[in-house]
């Protein structure tokens, strides 16, 4: 079970490993690219992300929670929406407290720091990382505790499911600071290091949950509140700014179908 546990979360970094390994792909003159095919290519990312994102957390999370409260028959909806709302409030204080800023912006969020635009960058992926961890973190730790409507396979399928849009996330943060003028391997090594969070919050929550086993349902939500916070914040408007374009709704749809087939063929 252990051996399961640890390779499960580990998946995601594997994923946004792999995204930033592809500035090893990007031509040696980073300035030759088209900033219009770039911007297609973000949203693209962007879109598809975002989808994977908003299925995990409706399938993965969200419908657990309620499965293990049926129990309590009509009330049985307050322990999702209670836990939800808290992970979305999570979030934004995470998102006022910490010093980012984002590829697409000028001006740094959170709270006013000395940091390097690329260590600001750094950090708002890092902040996108955290609920995704929390959430593999969870749902091994229902499996591991003996949550029912939890399964090894459901568990795996959100790892995968984070894996694949984590690859993109990846690449979201190396290939730009590549334009900017950075060294690959070290564009590689940042992108890398912005993903790391994930398997340290999956362990974190997966060492408190022998605790909190009773309030599971609560946590399972709050992880799904706290995925949606960036989806809702960040990651769609950032697929729908600028020119008008369909190329990030259509990767929306293809990202929420694959995250659904991922979990209820493997779930």
């Amino acid at each position: 079970m252990l051996l399961n546990t640890f390779w499960g979360i580990m998946i995601p970094l594997f994923g946004t490993s792999l995204g930033s390994a592809c500035v090893f792909l990007m031509r040696s003159d980073p300035d030759t690219a088209s900033d219009r095919s770039h911007d297609r290519v973000r949203r693209g990312l962007t879109g598809f992300a975002s989808g994977i994102m908003v299925a995990a957390s409706f399938f993965s999370l969200l419908l657990p929670a309620l499965e293990q409260t049926e129990d309590m028959g009509r009330l049985g909806f307050v322990p999702a929406a209670v836990g939800f709302i808290i992970g979305m409030l999570f979030l934004l204080v995470l998102d006022i407290v910490i010093p980012h800023m984002h590829l697409d912006r000028s001006t740094e969020e959170g709270v006013h720091s000395g940091l390097s635009r690329t260590a600001k960058l750094i950090l708002a992926v890092t902040l996108h990382n955290i609920p995704e961890g929390m959430a593999v973190g969870v749902v091994y730790a229902g499996w591991l505790y003996g949550g029912k409507s939890i399964s090894l396979t459901s568990a795996l399928a959100l790892s995968i499911g984070i894996a694949i849009q984590n690859f993109p996330e990846g690449a979201i943060i190396s290939m730009p600071l590549r334009a900017e003028g950075m060294p690959k391997f070290k564009t590689f090594v940042y992108g890398v290091l912005s993903g790391v969070v994930e398997p340290l919050g999956s362990v974190a929550v997966i060492l408190a949950a022998g605790v909190l086993l009773p309030v599971l349902p609560y946590l399972l939500s709050f992880a799904a509140g706290a995925m949606m916070y960036v989806v809702v914040e960040e990651l769609i408007p950032e697929m729908s700014e600028g020119e008008h374009s369909n190329v990030g709704v259509l990767a929306f749809a293809m990202g929420f179908v694959l995250m659904l087939c991922l979990d209820v063929g493997l779930g």
